[in-house]
């Protein structure tokens, strides 16, 4: 944490060097002190302290400097820190302008110079007056802070990227006077590019991009060496496993993320059918776990990163990367996952990141508190996000497309759902419209069996529908089904014979994809079972696979 700060301001330099001195003699331990030559400088640095993050608890004063005297100075100092003490150094001749300060600018005391011995005559004043702060004082969060609007689609944006690489920060809607004492330190055309995210450090950044932010914040975009031995598109629970278990092999290993490691299961706000946690874990948790194995074994992470293509140069293969650099390696593993479809109805798109979410979108829950929240999807992740929006929100609607969620979600989902009083199932109904100015305010949904159509308030939408594999970069190289899901191993086979290119004497490995040594795991693979166990259980499999083309190699 950090301390808070004892401002002292004076004129005259040799009284402020001995002020500082035997402040942070006495004090240097808890508090931080900072001298000030003037009241305008002392202002200056007042300001800063906002977007720092820092506390003032306690501001000494001299009162007879020239352009603005100690009162003046206390006057606008306390606007941003109210609670902070105030005491007045004077001289005996401005004894009663300091007396009658305490009633007009709320001094908490004045102390005549000469103070020595200070621990006679400063001391014990000071200390009763910061005991009697620290009593009150709560420490400010630390983190980072973001300032924006409500509804902004890229203020989601910002929140879904941190909270997806499990960096703690802080929200404050702009309108707030908190956000306002925020940005006085802000320049005036950056309060019209919100949001402003603003670091520990006290920098800032306006309506960053995710590269911005993951440069600030310390992720590895760069990868450490020229050459791998195995090289993971996507961070998702296959990627993860396989980074585990290529790493701990010995196998020189590169993740590589487009958004933020543990994929669409690491927004999953409970996992309870995962193998050896009985009683269920986050998402989150189940990445923050796998990250931190992967990295212990020396797995290097890069995002967030897209892989824009694949390219043979045989016995190598090579990853081109979105910011244009290349990646050189043995073998190659696709577990990039998929996405939910888009919702193709009017003012969906429009309200995207305004109410519209794809996915459990954990940062935005707290917008549907005491509100009617909606839900499309019959899945497990619609289920699970179901589950969670009950806590919040006033009532949860699950609309389902079938006759119920029998067909595709776990009986345990099913049977905690029909437990929860504030959670409603709405079989054969999908939407048709999504209405709303700068948020989404209703929907209108449909009954598919009796046609009858009706607009129901809503505070938002997610979105759970379908399953779209991230395979358009590599495509062009890779056989894909029509769907654009990755084949792989007896799939790519055609009559029998290896499929046109193929130039070994073997067949297809389990998992390995058209171009050998390029591999494909998780819900990315055509056939996969969509369960965070199956991915994991991929991602462990394919690392046997690629130990046996690596060994056929002589790598």
């Amino acid at each position: 944490m950090k301390k808070p700060v004892i401002m002292t301001v004076d004129d005259d330099a040799d009284v402020l060097r001995a002020v500082e001195r035997d402040l942070r003699q006495h004090y240097g331990e808890r508090f931080r002190v900072m001298p000030a030559d003037s009241g305008r400088s002392a202002l200056e640095v007042v300001k800063q302290f906002q977007v720092r993050n820092d506390t003032a608890a306690l501001f000494l004063v001299d009162q007879r400097m020239p352009r603005m005297t100690g009162i003046e100075f206390l006057a606008e100092a306390i606007q941003a820190f109210p609670k902070a003490k105030r005491v007045l150094l004077t001289a005996y001749a401005d004894t009663d302008a300091a007396i009658d300060s305490i009633n007009t600018a709320q001094v908490d005391y004045y102390l005549m110079k000469p103070w020595d011995p200070p621990e006679e005559k400063l001391y014990p004043v000071l200390d009763d007056l910061l005991d009697d702060w620290l009593s009150g004082f709560r420490a400010p969060f630390e983190g980072i802070r973001i300032v924006g609007t409500r509804w902004s689609p890229q203020s989601h944006a910002v929140k879904d990227f941190l909270a997806g690489n499990q960096v703690p920060y802080a929200w404050l809607d702009v309108e707030t006077p908190e956000a306002k004492k925020l940005l006085a330190g802000v320049s005036p055309h950056e309060l019209l590019a919100l949001p402003v995210v603003i670091f520990p450090d006290g920098s800032h950044l306006a309506e960053p991009v995710a590269a911005q932010i993951a440069s600030k914040i310390g992720l590895r975009t760069k990868a450490q060496m020229p050459f791998y031995d195995l090289a993971i598109i996507g961070g998702g629970p296959a990627g993860l496993a396989a980074a585990v278990y290529g790493a701990s092999e010995g196998l020189r290993t590169v993740m590589v993320e487009r958004q933020a490691p543990g994929g669409q299961a690491g927004s999953s706000s409970r996992i309870e059918n995962y193998l050896g946690f009985p009683s269920g874990l986050s998402g989150a948790d189940l990445a923050r776990r796998a990250v931190a194995q992967a990295r212990r074994f020396g797995t290097e992470i890069l995002n967030p990163i897209e892989v824009t293509g694949i390219r043979r140069n045989d016995p190598y293969r090579v990853l081109a990367l979105s910011d244009g650099s290349e990646i050189s390696c043995h073998a190659v593993l696709i577990a990039s996952g998929v996405s939910y479809n888009r919702l193709d109805v009017p003012g969906a798109e429009r309200l995207t990141g305004s109410g519209v979410y794809y996915g459990a979108a954990a940062t935005e829950v707290l917008s549907c508190e005491g509100k009617e929240a909606y839900i499309i999807g019959a899945a497990n992740s619609a289920g699970q996000s179901a589950m969670y929006l009950s806590k919040f929100a006033k009532r949860v609607n699950v609309l389902v497309r079938g006759h119920s969620l029998n067909c595709s979600m776990s009986q345990y989902l099913i049977d905690q759902i029909a437990k929860t009083p504030n959670i409603v199932v709405h079989a054969n109904t999908i939407v048709r419209e999504v209405i709303g100015e700068q948020n989404v305010e209703s929907v209108m949904i449909r009954n598919t069996l009796t046609g009858v159509e009706q607009t129901v308030p809503a505070a938002a939408l997610f979105v759970f529908i379908g399953a779209a594999p991230h395979t358009e970069a590599i495509s062009s190289e890779i056989m894909c089904d029509v769907h654009g899901f990755v084949l792989s191993g007896p799939e790519v086979m055609r009559d029998g014979k290896p499929p046109a290119g193929w130039q070994l004497e073997r067949d297809p490995f389990l998992l390995e994809t058209n171009v050998p040594g390029v591999f494909v795991a998780g819900d990315v693979r055509h056939g996969s079972v969509k369960r965070v166990a199956s991915a994991v259980g991929e991602g462990a499999i394919s690392v046997d696979a690629i130990h046996r083309y690596l060994s056929k190699l002589g790598a």
